[in-house]
């Protein structure tokens, strides 16, 4: 956890920005050249119309061993080789997806007054804020979001969670207990995939004591989207994301080689990484990748993020299955030490992760 009671700076509100009719953002969210959305860097790839793996999940169920097989072979070699894919047939009803996306998108467009009564701070992020990390005169990024812890249950703090719209506890509620079952699915599906047990990777993790929390980002629109991010490169420090995009609006890219891939979001599907944990106790196998979010001027964006996490205090470190002789890539460390020093730093890269990368 952050040791931060409060934000080093004053807090400013993206949307009040964006709703005031600015033409000129501020300086504080313009971006260094070289970290600005360019057009020759998603030219070559979007020209080819490339775009993450899309898998059907439906034959994880199916009583055939081939078509789970082809399906378990998929996902793994998806994670292996982008780190992303689009779950379509997840099992997470369509409706549910739907309906609570648009209940977050109503609390974002209540007056600013009534969301501040939910305001965070960086000792949990839980609630309603405006900047990730605690850098004094850091550049921002785009965006205002709302953090919810929802695992382990004696984490969750109730208060924090939106009463207007009058539905949105119970939708929260029950999509985050979808995701978890499918989180779940996945993780057995990359532990067999990896010659393991199917519960392997998820004790590894903590077990039943894992920890999940959601984000919900909101991305107003931008008078300058080409000088700023909604959301600057990183990669996911938990175990796996699945996230819910706007079906109406692109705006995430993923890294590939020297290119960011815009991700054309498939109607009702769960876009699927993996997470930096997972990277460690798999031992590299499976690889997190840089992402981030670009803004536009015409429309605002909402997505939400389902962060499957580590149990805060499980020491993460290599499988002994998956450790060569050349001794493990990845040096031990809890999942709360982690956390701690990407709370402090925000969105960067994948610095942190590389920097448990055992000596040789």
């Amino acid at each position: 956890m952050s040791c931060l009671q409060s934000w080093p700076e004053p807090i400013v509100r993206v949307q009040s920005l964006s709703d005031s009719g600015i033409q000129i953002i501020p300086d504080r969210y313009v971006k260094k050249p070289t970290d600005r959305p360019s057009l020759s860097l998603t030219a070559p790839m979007a020209a080819n119309h490339t775009n993450i793996p899309v898998i059907d999940l439906r034959n994880l169920f199916s009583e055939e061993p081939a078509l789970r097989a082809a399906t378990v072979a998929a996902v793994g070699k998806a994670c292996k080789e982008w780190g992303f894919f689009q779950a379509v047939n997840h099992g997470v009803s369509h409706r549910l997806m739907a309906d609570t996306r648009e209940a977050w998108r109503s609390f974002f467009h209540l007056p600013v007054e009534e969301k501040l009564a939910y305001a965070n701070t960086p000792t949990t992020y839980e609630g309603y804020g405006s900047r990730l990390g605690v850098e004094k005169g850091a550049i921002l990024d785009w965006s205002d979001y709302f953090f919810l812890h929802y695992l382990p249950t004696n984490l969750r703090d109730l208060n924090k969670w939106p009463k207007f719209p009058t539905s949105c506890c119970e939708l929260v509620e029950e999509y985050n207990s979808e995701l978890a079952k499918l989180a779940e699915k996945l993780m057995k599906v990359l532990s067999a995939n990896l010659g393991l047990q199917e519960n392997q990777l998820q004790q590894a993790l903590g077990g039943e004591e894992v920890g999940a929390s959601l984000r919900v980002n909101f991305y107003p629109k931008c008078p300058q989207p080409d000088l700023t991010l909604g959301l600057s490169p990183h990669s996911d420090p938990g175990a796996l994301t699945l996230l819910l995009a706007d079906n109406n609006v692109s705006g995430l890219q993923v890294r590939k080689g020297e290119n960011w891939i815009t991700v054309k979001p498939v109607p009702n599907a769960i876009i699927v990484n993996v997470g930096d944990q997972v990277q460690v106790v798999s031992n590299g196998n499976y690889k997190s990748v840089e992402h981030r979010v670009i803004v536009n001027s015409a429309a605002e964006r909402v997505s939400l993020a389902f962060f499957y996490n580590p149990k805060g205090d499980k020491l993460i470190q290599p499988i002994k299955e998956l450790v060569t002789e050349n001794s493990p890539l990845y040096l031990p460390m809890t999942f709360n030490e982690y956390r701690t020093y990407i709370r402090t730093r925000g969105p960067s890269g994948k610095s942190q992760v590389d920097s448990l990368k055992s000596p040789r």
